[in-house]
């Protein structure tokens, strides 16, 4: 296997993540009411990962890399809204435009269907809600790629599982210096395009058989089951969604005091366990036991909200 593209997606995008700090220019994420953060940390850390896939890019197969003109588009929006600030009406239409484009590229409605719009939409937006606790979207994109990488490879699909394991790679060259404590944020320029692309690439390995339609689903819900079941709390009480907040299970647990490590140490957990069952049920278990374990993760990931909420109940969570 050449591992020349992640390899080099890991090299540079560490060696930007270790740079980019110094540059004066970059936004600086401020502390205020809604952060998890006391000292003013710098973001747009996710032009490091655009490095590193950008110079991963030049030794990906040809057609490998097509997802990441949409997802560079998308993270030049969102480096954009790091630094002068967008309004929301103006990101979310970009947003829409750019995955439009990618799936009518895919040859819709042949193939897909125009239901992956909205999808792969949410999925682009949840991950940017889910990274505001040091080294979690970074380390969800490291175990959820590297999972992606291992499945394509194993179903013969190598220039898919090359782009996997690259973005994987230029994830853990960023993760570097976003683990807790961060000295670099990711921002929406990292969050946004990964959200994407963690979608994009699942629904191109639905659409050539590499895997089923749950597998992506499996694999990333720790971020989709966290996001979704708090954007769904917050539209029954009425409130405007489209605002920050603190109300998401990572940043409660962090506020009852286990912490930016303990979180991120914890999430890696659920993370590694949901991909290693997605790979087992990929390989041995085929759809049918997928839906029953899919079934059993709705049982499972009830109990841990539980767990959860019980959690800070018991340690109460600071204003």
């Amino acid at each position: 296997m050449d591992l020349l593209a992640p390899l080099t997606a890991f090299l540079v995008a560490w060696l930007v993540a270790r740079n980019l700090p110094r540059w004066r220019r970059l936004p600086m994420d401020h502390p205020n009411a809604r952060s998890l953060h006391a000292r003013p940390v710098p973001r747009s850390g996710g032009l490091a990962i655009w490095a590193g896939m950008i110079a991963a890019a030049m030794f990906l197969p040809q057609g490998a890399g097509a997802p990441l003109l949409p997802a560079a588009l998308l993270g030049a929006v969102s480096f954009a809204d790091d630094v002068w600030g967008l309004r929301v009406a103006w990101r979310l239409a970009s947003h829409v435009a750019l995955v439009a484009g990618f799936l009518w590229w895919l040859g819709l409605p042949a193939g897909v269907g125009w239901w992956a719009l909205p999808v792969l939409v949410w999925m682009a937006n949840l991950y940017n809600f889910m990274d505001g606790a040091d080294g979690l979207a970074g380390g969800m994109a490291v175990v959820g790629f590297s999972v992606y990488g291992v499945a394509a490879w194993d179903g013969g699909q190598s220039a898919l599982a090359l782009l996997s394991f690259s973005v994987a790679a230029a994830a853990t060259g960023f993760l570097v210096y976003n683990f807790p404590p961060a000295k670099l944020f990711m921002g929406d320029a990292g969050s946004i395009p990964l959200g994407f692309l963690a979608a994009a690439v699942g629904v191109l390995g639905w659409r050539e058989a590499t895997w089923g339609a749950w597998f992506p689903l499996l694999v990333f819900s720790p971020f989709i089951v966290d996001a979704t079941v708090t954007l769904g709390k917050r539209l029954l009480r009425g409130e405007k969604v489209w605002r920050a907040h603190r109300e998401h299970y990572y940043q409660r647990l962090v506020r009852a005091g286990l912490g930016h490590r303990g979180t991120a140490l914890l999430e890696y957990g659920l993370m590694l366990a949901c991909g290693a069952a997605a790979l087992a049920l990929h390989r041995f278990g085929g759809d049918g036991a997928a839906l029953w374990a899919l079934a059993g993760g709705v049982v499972g990931y009830g109990g841990l909200m539980a767990a959860a909420e019980s959690y800070v109940k018991r340690r109460g969570t600071p204003p």
